[in-house]
């Protein structure tokens, strides 16, 4: 190929994977509109043209050395902990996160704290100014001489940059405003963010280079881009919450090098992103105890204990069908929890609107949950109060049984931490975690802990 001359590029399908060798809006194979993205025809190897392959031999896995690989930290334990212990050195990690929730503001801090500890660190911005980071830098902490900043949207500069000089840790904000020239589309295109981070990822392999990659999401909370982005890199770390709430939770979605169990809270300050390592505390409003319709859940997310509110309310239906509405929680698992609550517990719900809130806007994928989840709605339809300094961790089957959840012990500690003297959970355990109260169906639980007057339990 002559040099300076264009690659050539053909256009396929997202859906189907049909190709055509110029755009449409509608793609002749199967009809789907907008689904035609463009892709460069990479040029074959010499040896693939005259037809030889190279012989690769297949070796026993017994004879495979293991790969360990060094780590290199952030220096902010929140962050480290949801990537497994610290960034893999020579991996490629995407950040995603909605516009204006502080995937900068963290990537800056942890690039401060990188260049701090004498690594390299190149902070490759495209949607500000040197000028707009620099302050941000100087608002959240003292800047070091180590950080470098390169203000540039063509990867080409990023890649000349990379090779001049030997860099450790490469930022690059956002991957939607970096292009290349060899596709014509515009910057942020399907096509564009997948070539550039194709790119990106044979840039770090061979030198070692740490990579984080700055995402936004659409409105869906997809991140922007083929999902095969997502594919390419090592892993994906989502910043959630919203401008509303003091709180971000970030957590991995992927980990090739690490667990997607963990989760981080960060509270947004005026000097920047705070760890939160007494997260339950945030979650719970402990003034003047709970009123009926309020339970409180012992969850754990990865290796790490939360006591959450879980807070419901029925109402009479007055319009049409009734409402299940959740905020935090599963819709389709709060249906089943209702079903069982009528069917198992007696419960009548049918004529009811029932909406779950999860308090502080925490957003649980734990099945232990499920117990507070029914109490709750228990406690609001009947009018009962739960039991004072209770907390709450089973999961509801459909025979409502209540079955054993893992980390008993590690709930029991943290809901003792925070002042709860009791523990309810299955009376299914194989091992004696020192839990109060033990019940083997729902309904035995809510006869239990809820009361026919709430003066009983404020004693």
């Amino acid at each position: 190929m002559m040099a300076g001359k264009k690659p050539k590029s053909v256009f396929f399908c997202t859906e189907c994977g049909g190709e055509s060798p110029v755009w449409a809006g509608r793609c002749p194979h199967c009809g789907s509109w907008n689904t035609m993205v463009e892709e460069v025809i990479e040029r074959a190897a010499a040896s693939a043209a005259t037809g030889y392959l190279s012989r690769v031999e297949a070796v026993s896995i017994v004879d495979v050395d293991i790969e360990k690989g060094e780590r290199i930290s952030t220096y902010i334990g929140e962050f480290d902990r949801v990537l497994g212990g610290g960034a893999f050195k020579g991996s490629v990690i995407l950040i995603g996160g909605q516009p204006g929730i502080g995937k900068s503001t963290l990537m800056i801090q942890a690039a401060m704290n990188m260049a701090a500890n004498g690594l390299k660190v190149l902070y490759a911005t495209g949607e500000e100014s040197p000028g707009q980071v620099a302050d941000r830098a100087r608002r959240v902490g003292d800047p070091s001489r180590g950080l470098m900043l390169l203000p540039a949207t063509d990867l080409a500069t990023v890649e000349r940059k990379i090779e001049a000089d030997n860099y450790q840790v490469l930022i690059v904000d956002s991957i939607q405003t970096l292009h290349t020239s060899m596709l014509s589309s515009a910057a942020g295109s399907v096509s564009q963010v997948r070539q550039c981070a194709s790119s990106l990822v044979n840039l770090a392999k061979p030198r070692g280079l740490t990579v984080f990659v700055i995402g936004h999401v659409t409105k869906e909370g997809f991140i922007a881009g083929p999902k095969v982005l997502e594919h390419l890199v090592d892993a994906v770390v989502s910043f959630e919450g919203d401008s509303f709430h003091q709180f971000r939770l970030l957590r991995a979605v992927k980990n090739r090098f690490g667990s997607t169990s963990e989760l981080g809270v960060f509270e947004m300050k005026e000097k920047g992103l705070i760890e939160v390592a007494d997260a339950s505390g945030y979650f719970l409003q402990r003034d003047g105890g709970l009123g009926s319709g309020s339970a409180v859940a012992a969850i754990m997310e990865g290796t790490r204990p939360f006591l959450v509110e879980i807070q419901a309310l029925t109402s009479t239906t007055r319009y049409g069908f009734p409402q299940r509405r959740a905020t935090g929680f599963d819709s389709g698992r709060l249906a089943m929890l209702l079903a069982v609550l009528e069917r198992r517990c007696g419960i009548e719900l049918g004529n009811q609107d029932v909406y779950v809130n999860v308090a502080g806007g925490f957003n649980i994928v734990d099945p232990g949950a499920d117990m507070a989840v029914c109490l709750a709605v228990a406690s609001s339809h009947l009018e009962k109060p739960l039991k004072r300094d209770t907390a709450l961790s089973g999961e509801v089957g459909l025979g409502g049984e209540i079955r054993p959840v893992a980390g008993m012990d590690r709930r029991l500690a943290e809901s003792g931490n925070l002042g709860f003297t009791n523990l309810a959970c299955a009376s299914e355990k194989t091992e004696d975690t020192g839990a109060n109260f033990r019940y083997s169906t729902l309904s035995a639980a809510i006869s239990g802990l809820l009361s026919e007057k709430g003066e009983e339990w404020l004693s």
